[in-house]
């Protein structure tokens, strides 16, 4: 046995020391590693057959001593390869690449998942519902060429953000492009986001396209977002201040008639391939050319998508 254990020791430096030469070469590490492997597999063959002429020589047979012999043998090479390359800290830059490369693994397997579901997104926005002058507020020309359809949540701090941005991409194009609002309310967000959608939905009852926009703009301004951006109360006083009546606003808001009315915006949305708020889509009402841009996304990259849309 001391004979094996000492080509052990002199196998397990050869390792080492070509682990060193080989420090940024996988492959080169690969092979020595591979190539150490064989050595331990002769080195066992050479053992095995020692303990055979042993055995022989003391009457006793392979089969009654040989399985626990190997099996002691096998744990003693694993505890002197593992203390060899322990104390040597060999181990040291290998785990450090082995972990490495693992967070690279995750990283590329996260961003092609996101990639995944972007790319279905995009083709369920194909099913996005044509903008009609009867179940949409729009704003700005009813005929544009262009819609920016919006799926929103008046308690996302992302669609306060991109609010101005929309106005401004409608202001800018002078015609060609319109505002459509539609309804997602996250659900982290309810209460309060459903009702205030609900609130928006009486406005437009009591006071037309133009009192949801003026609504919806005041709804924006005051809200600190998330969830409790405002108190649930101050929606009829709301309503007041821009001249609605306030019986009827709070009879509307109390009857619950838009309530399933905002839920089907929410059921378009999500067969549209909206997962998030503000879900933005284009539309080119006269080819019906599509394109999904999520988030409050700026004017720069909103004109960019719509200059290449007004050319399909």
């Amino acid at each position: 046995m001391t004979h094996f254990f000492t080509r052990l020791h002199i196998c397990i430096i050869v390792l080492l020391s070509v682990l060193t030469f080989t420090a940024h070469d996988s492959q080169a590490q690969e092979a020595a590693v591979t190539l150490t492997d064989e050595l331990i597999q002769q080195l066992k063959q050479q053992i095995k057959e020692e303990i055979l002429a042993e055995l022989q020589k003391s009457n006793l047979t392979a089969q009654q001593q040989e399985p626990a012999d190997m099996e002691q043998l096998k744990q003693q090479i694993k505890a002197d390869i593992l203390a060899e390359l322990q104390q040597s800290n060999a181990l040291s830059p290998l785990i450090e690449a082995g972990i490495q490369q693992y967070v690279k693994n995750q990283q590329a397997a996260q961003r092609k998942a996101r990639e995944e579901q972007l790319r279905l997104a995009k083709e369920k926005a194909r099913n996005v519902r044509r903008v009609s002058a009867e179940q949409d507020h729009i704003y700005g020309n009813p005929d544009a060429t262009i819609s920016l359809i919006e799926y929103s949540d008046f308690e996302c701090p992302f669609c306060k953000r991109f609010h101005p941005t929309a106005k401004q991409v409608v202001e800018a194009y002078k015609g060609q492009v319109n505002w459509v609002y539609r309804h997602f309310p996250l659900a982290i967000h309810k209460p309060l986001a459903q009702k205030e959608a609900e609130a928006s939905e009486c406005a437009n009852e009591l006071g037309g396209n133009d009192a949801f926009w003026r609504y919806s703009d005041l709804l924006y301004k005051r809200t600190t977002s998330n969830g409790k951006g405002l108190p649930i109360e101050s929606l009829v006083p709301m309503a007041e201040e821009l001249g609605l009546d306030k019986g009827k606003f709070q009879e509307c808001l109390d009857s619950g008639r838009y309530t399933e009315t905002v839920q089907e915006y929410f059921r378009e949305g999500t067969k549209s391939g909206v997962t998030g708020t503000p879900g933005n889509i284009l539309l080119n009402n006269q080819t019906g050319a599509v394109e999904l841009i999520p988030g409050a996304v700026l004017f720069d990259a909103l004109k960019k998508a719509i200059d290449q849309l007004l050319k399909q």
